[in-house]
């Protein structure tokens, strides 16, 4: 197993990696970036954002939930093991995640 951390503030998405980890943290950078309901041809893709506007505290535990439900249902290569907020240079609240990606067998 290989632990990463994916933020919120990823740069560019590439699709179409090569490497099987990089593809992993691609598509978990990808739900993280995504608000439900927003994917035309599935509408439970993403996450609720629930989270947004809510004490410090509150929102990890509720980003936690949500993440992990999201990656458990569309990465299954990969599981959390923490969901965290940190502060941008613009003042923007990020967020991480930290994974860990299956080794292939």
């Amino acid at each position: 197993m290989a632990n990463y951390i994916v933020s919120s503030e990823e740069g560019a998405l590439q699709l179409n990696q090569n490497d099987p980890n990089l593809s992993v943290l691609q598509n978990i950078a990808l739900i993280l970036k995504t608000k439900r309901g927003t994917v035309p041809l599935d509408r439970d893709f993403g996450l609720e954002m629930q989270f947004i506007d809510k004490p410090i505290d509150i929102a990890e535990t509720i980003a936690y939930t949500e993440v992990t439900e999201a990656v458990e249902e569309y990465e299954p290569r990969a599981s959390v093991t923490d969901v965290s907020f940190s502060a941008g240079a613009d003042g923007k609240m990020i967020l991480n995640v930290e994974v860990e990606i299956e080794d292939e067998p």
